[in-house]
């Protein structure tokens, strides 16, 4: 969301003195072993990695969350772009860390291979806890606890100035409010005020989920419509027909079944995403560089920010109605979601994070595709679509994809 880091240069550091040193010396000496706790628990994965997982465990603890994906997309790409930032500062004024500064300070962690300042945790954790903050106004003095004390946590390991921490909180914060106001625009306030067409072929229901989204403002695509897919045919065509003896037909087994219910969960929908990402940033030590640690959640996040505005394009350009809406003789393993059929939002979204995580982590390729097939043919193991909602769906979330991946080839990052 920011132009570029130079932008959001923070002021040059104070002279790395004999004064910051021997304050930094004061605060290490009286750590215990509750600091080193904090310190272990900020220090885990890249500094984006402790936000990611709180919103995954609000998730998994069943606390509803309007639109999450819209915190993911913002929350990740504040800590991209502070991440960017800051390595913009780092590398313009070239501080030493403080231990090079005084070979004789023992840090309690290893110093990171980068410039000090500003601090890249604290960066992240201002950013984060800002966005947080919009989306839960009435946290808002935890979050800013939470990010002081992340920030804090590399002091007290001897591995930040407190200046460094300073700088990177207000560096957070003042890129986080430039995403806020893209937040704030992005059209997924807006009222519906249409009516639910009727006719053959058509969507039944009363209250459509998501019917604003085709207005929304992607990320990176064009315009919501840029990879519509083709009108889905006649639904008392011989195509369809086919397609309906299968889901009647379709025996369902506790594999299948408790498979579909996994891909209906919180954690099929969202967390397992980013924890496949942590785990092999962990893997491959990718969580030791922060941009590129930031890179990898925001184009997970922003994928499916898109893929998710260009799924709900199709299903309302279209209002094609569902499985047991045309056979009322399928029963669907669970409750229906309240939009139409075509395109499938599963497989849309799971190949368009898929192909993303491939692109990230190649040596993975072929099981997370695996993975996203799994989760869209798990919607027709439900009964809740046909597979040519699949089909359409995954050739959607690849376009989707390929735009996010061909920008990012671009992005000076290789």
């Amino acid at each position: 969301m920011i132009t570029s880091g130079e932008d959001f240069r923070v002021p040059p550091p104070p002279d790395t003195s004999t004064a910051e040193l021997e304050r930094l010396r004061d605060i290490i000496a009286k750590n215990d072993a509750q600091v080193a706790a904090k310190i272990t628990f900020w220090d885990a994965g890249s500094p984006g990695y402790r936000w990611i997982d709180l919103v995954n465990d609000r998730l998994l603890e069943g606390r509803q969350i309007p639109n999450a994906h819209r915190v993911y997309t913002y929350l990740t790409m504040a800590m991209y772009d502070a991440t960017i930032a800051a390595w913009d500062a780092k590398y313009f004024y070239n501080r030493p860390r403080p231990s090079e500064a005084d070979a004789t300070l023992a840090t309690a962690l290893p110093p990171p291979r980068s410039p000090s300042y500003p601090s890249e945790h604290a960066a992240a954790a201002g950013a984060a806890a800002t966005v947080l903050s919009y989306f839960f106004p009435e946290e808002t003095s935890s979050f800013k606890a939470m990010a002081e004390e992340a920030a804090q946590s590399r002091v007290l390991a001897g591995v930040q100035f407190p200046s460094d921490s300073s700088a990177g909180l207000e560096l957070g914060r003042r890129v986080a409010e430039q995403v806020i106001a893209r937040a704030k625009a992005d059209g997924s306030d807006a009222a519906w005020a249409g009516t639910v067409p009727t006719g053959p072929c058509m969507w039944v229901g009363n209250k459509p989920a998501n019917v604003t989204m085709p207005n929304w403002k992607p990320i990176v695509l064009a315009a919501p419509d840029e990879f519509r897919p083709p009108a889905p045919p006649d639904c008392q065509s011989p195509a369809v027909k086919a397609e309906m003896d299968a889901i009647r037909q379709f025996e369902r087994k506790f594999p299948n079944s408790y498979k579909a219910f996994y891909w209906q969960s919180p954690s099929g929908l969202f967390t397992d995403w980013y924890d496949y990402a942590s785990k092999w940033m962990f893997e491959d030590k990718t969580d030791t560089n922060p941009p590129r640690a930031a890179r990898a959640y925001a184009m997970l996040a922003t994928v499916y920010y898109d893929a998710y505005i260009a799924s709900n394009d199709g299903k309302y350009a279209y209002w094609y109605l569902r499985p047991h809406m045309l056979d009322p003789s399928i029963t669907p393993l669970f409750a229906v979601p309240a939009h139409p059929s075509y395109p499938s939002n599963h497989s849309t979204l799971s190949t368009a994070r898929c192909e993303v995580l491939a692109y990230l982590f190649p040596s993975h390729a072929e099981f997370i595709r695996k993975v996203g097939k799994e989760a869209g043919d798990s919607r027709v193991w439900a009964g809740i679509h046909y597979e040519m909602d699949n089909k359409a769906g995954a050739a959607l979330g690849k376009a989707v994809a390929e735009k996010f991946i061909e920008r990012a080839r671009k992005d000076g990052a290789d």
